[in-house]
């Protein structure tokens, strides 16, 4: 995988890095978002400390990530309990196949 040498900017910092080619979008977008937040997060609230800024982004990131872990963990408990009934009956329709086969014969 090539690697770029990228400069991203958050709360007026320039940050140099290397990213995967592939991740320097996500990243920049990352770095845009972060800086959008904190922006918000300043007019709302008076906030001026970039580290307190920072913080509060952090701190609201992190809440969506686990949202986000919580929903996908609860949908794949819920396909896991579809996936076993529908295996169930898969299972009673084999088992009555085999029992008026053997039935008939």
């Amino acid at each position: 995988m090539e690697e770029l040498a990228v400069k991203i900017r958050i709360c007026g910092r320039v940050y140099p890095m290397k990213v995967q080619a592939i991740d320097e979008t996500c990243v920049r977008t990352a770095s845009k978002l972060i800086n959008e937040q904190a922006k918000t997060y300043s007019e709302k609230f008076g906030i001026h400390d970039q580290q307190d800024l920072l913080a509060m982004v952090a701190l609201d990131c992190l809440i969506d990530t686990l949202k986000l872990k919580d929903g996908a963990t609860r949908e794949t408990q819920a396909l896991t309990e579809q996936v076993n009934a529908l295996a169930r009956l898969v299972d009673q329709a084999l088992t009555s196949t085999k029992y008026l086969s053997h039935s008939e014969n």
